[in-house]
């Protein structure tokens, strides 16, 4: 699982380096690839197992939703596979513009994907999770957590 947050750089071809814990995670399930795609604000990255998983689940959706196409046209279309090579991936010029990258990036676990943002972009996120964990966390009772 990947766990929690640390501050990285990308340089100036979009390389990054993939910390230990979040190594040991593709290690231990054979993976040397990563799946990223675009998200509110941020870039979602998956195991290429994970990421599978979700195309099948896309495949299944009523193609003529309005709300289906919404999510195939951004969060499925945006997905590229990023091998990891020299324990760097290298993410792709478009995706560092959609999620407004910049040198400074911080990587945040969330258990079956991890999270790529632009490290003034995340203190800004993170202050509102603060604020707002103490109603969130009661309201999470009804899920046994």
């Amino acid at each position: 699982m990947f766990r929690g947050r640390s501050k990285h750089n990308l340089d100036a071809k979009g390389r990054l380096a993939i910390p230990t814990r979040f190594r040991e995670v593709l290690e231990e399930r054979n993976e040397n690839s990563l799946v990223l795609t675009n998200h509110h604000g941020c870039l979602w990255a998956y195991v290429k197992s994970d990421w599978l998983a979700i195309e099948k689940k896309a495949m299944e959706l009523p193609e003529f939703d309005d709300n289906v196409n919404i999510y195939l046209r951004y969060f499925i279309s945006g997905a590229k596979e990023c091998p990891l090579k020299q324990n760097r991936i290298t993410i792709p010029a478009d995706l560092r513009e959609i999620a407004g990258l910049n040198r400074e990036v911080v990587l945040v676990g969330n258990l079956k994907r991890f999270e790529i943002w632009d490290k003034d972009r995340w203190e800004e996120v993170f202050q509102m999770a603060k604020d707002r964990f103490p109603m969130a966390s009661q309201s999470l009772r009804e899920f046994g957590i």
